[in-house]
C-alpha cells in the first residue's frame, strides 16, 4: 500500500483537485483507493457530495479511539459513489484537536497506526492536507511514503513552498530516512509571463524534486467539482486530466526506480 500526502502551507494551489483527480485515475486502473480528508474545512469531503456536518463518522473519531485497530477504524470509512474509492471524511471538529489533544503523547502517529491496520484493504491512500502546520499535517506527513506539493505557478505560491520545505526539514530530524518529495506545478498558463518565470524558477531551485511538466489551468476542473465527480470521469479527454495522467505515470516510475 502506497501512502501519498498532498500538502502545501498555502491554500488555493490545487491540493484537493490533485487528490481527487489522482484518485479517479487510480480507480480506473483498478486500484483500491482510500482518501483521507484531514482539513477541517472538509473540501474533499464536500467535493464527493458528503455533508461534513452530518456524516455518521469522521477522522475526528479516529483520535477518540481507545485503541487503533482495523475493526475500530473500518466504521470510519465511507463508500463513495465511485468504484474503488472510499473516504475517511473530515469534520470541523478537527480544528479543535491541536488545542484539546495536541500535547498528548503519540498524537502525531495516530493516522499512521490506523493506515497500517488497513494495509491489505487498499493499494493507495491519498491524504488531502490542511494548509497549516498542526496535528493533522504532522499525522499526514508521518504516515506518508511520498509528499506531493502542488504549487501554483505564480510568485506568491513560492512562499508557501518555502514554508513547506522548511517544515519537512524540521520533521526530517525524527525521520532519518527523510521524505520523498515531488513538487507539482499547477494552474499553469503558458500565455502569462508570471507562469513561465515561476515554472523556470521552480525547475532551477528544485531540479531533483520537481515534476518536469505542469498542470494547466482547465475550466473542466471547476465543472467536475460542481458535479461532484473526479475530473477523469467527468471529462477524461481534457488537457488537465491528460496532465495528471502524465504525473501519475511519472510517480509510478519513481516508485519503481526507488525500490
Amino acid at each position: 500500500m502506497k501512502i501519498w500526502s498532498i500538502a502545501n502551507q498555502k491554500g488555493g494551489v490545487g491540493k484537493t483537485t490533485t487528490t481527487v483527480t489522482l484518485a479517479g485515475l487510480l480507480s480506473e486502473r483498478k486500484k483500491r483507493v482510500l482518501l483521507v480528508d484531514t482539513d477541517p474545512h472538509a473540501s474533499l469531503t464536500t467535493y464527493l457530495k458528503f455533508d461534513s456536518d452530518s456524516v455518521p463518522a469522521s477522522l475526528f473519531d479516529l483520535f477518540q479511539l481507545p485503541e487503533v485497530t482495523r475493526s475500530a477504524v473500518q466504521p470510519l470509512i465511507l463508500n463513495t459513489a465511485f468504484e474503488n474509492i472510499d473516504i475517511i471524511p473530515a469534520h470541523m471538529s478537527l480544528a479543535t484537536l491541536d488545542r484539546v489533544m495536541g500535547s498528548r503523547g503519540g498524537m502525531g502517529l495516530v493516522l499512521k497506526k490506523a493506515l497500517n491496520s488497513l494495509i491489505d484493504d487498499y493499494d493507495y491512500v491519498l491524504i488531502d492536507c490542511p494548509p497549516v502546520l498542526g496535528v493533522m499535517m504532522v499525522n499526514a506527513l508521518a504516515a506518508s511514503d511520498r509528499i506531493l506539493i502542488p504549487v501554483q505557478t505564480e510568485f506568491l505560491a513560492m512562499k508557501g513552498l518555502e514554508r513547506m520545505m522548511r517544515t519537512l526539514q524540521i520533521m526530517q530530524k525524527s525521520r532519518p530516512s527523510g521524505f520523498k518529495v515531488s513538487i507539482v506545478p499547477t494552474m499553469y498558463d503558458k500565455r502569462t509571463r508570471a507562469s513561465l518565470q515561476t515554472l523556470q524558477e521552480l525547475k532551477m531551485r528544485f531540479p531533483d524534486q520537481i515534476w518536469a511538466s505542469a498542470v494547466p489551468i482547465d475550466t473542466k476542473f471547476r465543472d467536475a467539482s460542481m458535479k461532484h465527480m473526479p475530473p477523469s470521469l467527468f471529462a477524461r479527454n481534457c488537457r488537465g486530466v491528460f496532465a495528471y495522467k502524465t504525473l501519475l505515470n511519472y510517480l509510478e516510475r519513481l516508485d519503481q526506480d526507488e525500490r
